[in-house]
């Protein structure tokens, strides 16, 4: 029996999928969480094969979820179950360490199988979300930083705040947050944390 994880900040999901998952013979449910801190404390204590795996939750998401249970569990994999496909979603998900990325709307049997191969220890994309992925290898990455938005986001990736970045590079407050809204906007992101794991995921951090 491959044993399973449910992570869902909605019941009403939580009980779709735990219906299907009963109807199959190989699968079973041996938890359900309704939000990241309580996934990672559930999967230490049952440790499950898959964790089917909400990104956006309030509190600790998918992602920071993620990186826990992997790091305290080597022998369970991760399958990001979501209705978001933004480039910054999947690369941070990836980066975590999940084996599969899938959107809600995939079909019972895929979905089914997709957890199969995931115990196997197979990789498992959504078909648009593995395009994505290829389409960010083969071609050039959107607008390029400037020399001085990669500064900024370094700063950022240590930990620091806008007013101490201001303090390290000798501008002020305002000037910070600027130039932290146009990388929001050239990577495609929402906040701090998607913009450094997406530019480290890219290359961009690299170097002294």
């Amino acid at each position: 029996m491959i044993r399973i994880l449910l992570v869902d900040d909605h019941p009403v999901v939580r009980d779709g999928l735990r219906g299907m998952i009963d109807a199959e013979c190989d699968l079973t449910v041996v938890g359900e969480a309704a939000s990241g801190a309580e996934a990672v404390a559930l999967a230490a204590e049952v440790r499950p094969d898959i964790v089917l795996m909400d990104l956006r939750m309030p509190g600790l998401d998918g992602v920071g979820a993620t990186e826990r249970i992997l790091a305290g569990s080597a022998g369970t994999r991760v399958v990001v179950l979501t209705t978001y496909e933004s480039d910054a979603d999947i690369v941070r998900a990836v980066s975590a360490g999940a084996s599969g990325y899938l959107l809600k709307d995939a079909p019972k049997a895929d979905l089914a199988a997709a957890i199969r191969a995931a115990a196997r220890g197979e990789t498992v994309l959504a078909p648009v979300v593995a395009s994505k992925l290829v389409q960010q290898v083969r071609t050039p990455v959107g607008p390029r930083l400037s020399a001085r938005e990669i500064e900024v986001l370094r700063l950022v990736s240590q930990g620091m705040t806008n007013a101490e970045i201001g303090r390290a590079l000798f501008i002020s407050e305002a000037t910070v947050k600027t130039h932290m809204y146009r990388v929001f906007s050239k990577l495609d992101v929402a906040d701090r944390t998607a913009a450094v794991t997406t530019a480290m995921a890219r290359g961009l951090l690299a170097g002294p």
